[in-house]
């Protein structure tokens, strides 16, 4: 199973605070740990929102806004992709995280959908297509 790990902003992360050497340290100790254990997948840390948009959809129409974002606790400062036995053992994994942040923290827990996840709807030409443009409809099979 394939797991998105969301390390949510911050008031620090949302302003640009940087982290310093000690906490990098700390966070590369642990992306070892979980690239040594065939866990990580892929992870990056995300600048503020005040460098990123949101394309907003009603019907046909879209509508862009630019950062920053008022909301900062519905932000998401960085991810992981990891691929886990279980959401237990993902929890797991997280709970030895070093805090991402140096306030109060969280991080969400999201599995990842998979081909077989959408039933029939999925069909043989569309699980085709998702090959021919390069994704991955089920790594596992």
């Amino acid at each position: 199973m394939k797991f998105m790990i969301l390390v949510k902003a911050t008031h620090e992360s949302e302003a640009g605070v940087m982290p310093s050497e000690q906490e990098l340290t700390e966070m590369m100790k642990f992306n070892e740990e979980l690239s040594k254990a065939g866990i990580l997948l892929a992870g990056e840390g995300l600048q503020p929102s005040s460098k990123g948009a949101r394309v907003t959809f009603s019907g046909d129409n879209r509508s862009v806004t630019d950062g920053p974002f008022a909301e900062t606790k519905e932000l998401v400062a960085g991810y992981w992709i990891w691929e886990c036995k279980s959401k237990e053992e993902a929890i797991e994994w997280v709970k030895r995280c070093p805090n991402p942040m140096r306030s109060d923290s969280e991080i969400e827990i999201r599995q990842i959908f998979e081909a077989d996840d959408f039933g029939e709807a999925f069909t043989p030409e569309l699980r085709e297509k998702v090959t021919q443009i390069g994704m991955k409809p089920n790594p596992d099979k």
